[in-house]
This record gives structure tokens, C-alpha cells and sequence, in this order.
């Protein structure tokens, strides 16, 4: 389909466990994601979730079923390249991902990796920092900078070789609450702005509430998948799974089961505030 960035079909990854034992990190998932979403994947440790971010970006092959990004197939060699082009990777750790000790220079290492002539980085370099908001830091030291501009460092570096679609692995797992801010604002502006297709691994339930569509994994499995005000109001379901919901949706819930009419797909404070107004 023309309108599909990546396509899982029966996606199956297995590994070897330090024991020795065959285990499936990933079980006969499909899934699309279409290009220009912002696609959440969200589930606990060990649920698949990182396994199939790294098989969007060929880090990992199937071992079962198939993956294709714009159409390729991630299993063609002579795709690997083109794929890497289409599909940017953010990963967890800031400090493992910055090369240079000028943050400029850092942003330029992607584009001069695959050829860019260099007026062309140049302006790349420029543009990609001010999407991210770290333009005036471009002549730093990246590790003189906080968790979530060395992350939006990396961001940087990743738009500037033009990608389609960016996929972000836990991005804010290890930063503050305000650096886990700026990036999610950087993240929501580069796919609204620019129209990239973003998947957001991610175990925050207030980071799952801005994507368009949310994909809970256990256990290796797709359990739930939907838009935001579909997926959380299944807050039992949820709980199962060992995931929480956003608070204003869990009290929701419980006053809706204490017998109070009111919205279970209620997401933010505001919200909830309306719909308290409304009761009177």
C-alpha cells in the first residue's frame, strides 16, 4: 500500500537466553504504520516492544514473517543502506549515540557518512538544529549539555540525513522530567511540522497520550491497539498487563464504577475538569 512507511506481517523473532533456551521476544505480530503517524508502542519490559523497533531499522532480521519499509524488505541486503536512509533511529542512552565534541560536528556525521556534498551539510546541519531548538548551541561541547539536549542533539543528527521516519527506543527513559519534556515537544513538532512518521517505544503513559495511535505489546503479542481514548479506557484490561493509565482516566473509571455518569475516555486534567463541571 502506497501509504504504508513499515509493514510487519507475522513478524516472529526468537534468541537464545543466557541458559541456552529458545525464547520468542516476538510472536507472529503484524502491524502497519502508516506514513505521517505518530505511532505509539507501548509496553513493559520484555513485552517485544524495543525487538520490533530495532526490526524497523534492520538492527535485527525476522525469524519468521516478514518487514517492510517503504515497501522494501528488510531481509534483501542490498536494501539495508536505503532502509537506514528512510528510517532514523534514537536510542535510550544520549551519551552513546554523540560522536564529536562540537555539537555541530556531531550533527554533521550522518549526512558525510552517506555522501552528502558538504554545502549541502551545511545547510542540513543548520536547519536540522533549529527543528530541535539547539541551534544557538552549535559550536558546544555535547557533553557539557542536559540528558534531553544531548538527546535532541541526537534528533538532530538524525534529520539531517532526511529521513521519513524516525523510530525512538525508550528516548526519555533516562532524563529528567523537563528534559523528557523537551523532547517529547521536539518529537510532536518534527512529525506535525514536517510530516516525518514517528514510533515512539515507550513505557510513560502521559508520552502515549499525544501519538494518533497507541499499540500495547505483552508478552511478545499485539493485547490492544487504537487511538489514545480507545486504548487506555480499558483500564482493567491495562492492570493486566501490568501497565497503568493516566490517573485522570483511572479516576474516571473508578467514579464511573462508584455509579458517577461520567466519560471513561477522559485524558488530561482539563478534561476531567469539564466533565466534573458538568455533573453539578
Amino acid at each position: 500500500m502506497d501509504n504504508e512507511m513499515i509493514n510487519c506481517v507475522d513478524l516472529m523473532h526468537k534468541y537464545v537466553d543466557n541458559e541456552g533456551n529458545e525464547k520468542l521476544a516476538v510472536n507472529g505480530v503484524s502491524l502497519s504504520v502508516k506514513k505521517g503517524e505518530f505511532l505509539v508502542v507501548l509496553g513493559h519490559n520484555g513485552s517485544g516492544k524495543s525487538t520490533i523497533a530495532k526490526h524497523m531499522n534492520v538492527l535485527l532480521l525476522p525469524s519468521g514473517g516478514k518487514v517492510y519499509v517503504s515497501g522494501m524488505d528488510t531481509e534483501v541486503e542490498e536494501n539495508m543502506w536505503e532502509i537506514r536512509k528512510n528510517v532514523g533511529m534514537v536510542f535510550q542512552n544520549p551519551d552513546n549515540q554523540l560522536v564529536a565534541t562540537i555539537v555541530e560536528e556531531d550533527v554533521a556525521f550522518g549526512p558525510e557518512n552517506i555522501g552528502i556534498p558538504p554545502v549541502e551539510i551545511r545547510k542540513r546541519v543548520d536547519e536540522s538544529l533549529k527543528k530541535v531548538g539547539m541551534y544557538e548551541y552549535r559550536k558546544h561541547a555535547p557533553h557539557l549539555l542536559s540528558g534531553g539536549q544531548k538527546q535532541r542533539i541526537a534528533i538532530a543528527g538524525i534529520l539531517a540525513m532526511s529521513p521519513k521516519c524516525i523510530v525512538l527506543d525508550e528516548p526519555t527513559a533516562m532524563l529528567d522530567p523537563s528534559g523528557r519534556r523537551e523532547v517529547l515537544k521536539t518529537i510532536k513538532q518534527i512529525n506535525k511540522e514536517n510530516g516525518i512518521t514517528i514510533v515512539l517505544i515507550t513505557h510513560y503513559m502521559d508520552e502515549a497520550v499525544q501519538g494518533d495511535r497507541v499499540v500495547v505489546m505483552d508478552q511478545g503479542k499485539i493485547a490492544l491497539e487504537g487511538t489514545p481514548r480507545e486504548v487506555f479506557p480499558k483500564v482493567k484490561m491495562m492492570k493486566e498487563i501490568g501497565l497503568d493509565v493516566p490517573q485522570v482516566t483511572e479516576l474516571a473509571y473508578e467514579l464511573n464504577k462508584e455509579g458517577i455518569n461520567i466519560n471513561t475516555d477522559i485524558l488530561s486534567i482539563e478534561e476531567m475538569v469539564d466533565a466534573l463541571c458538568q455533573l453539578k
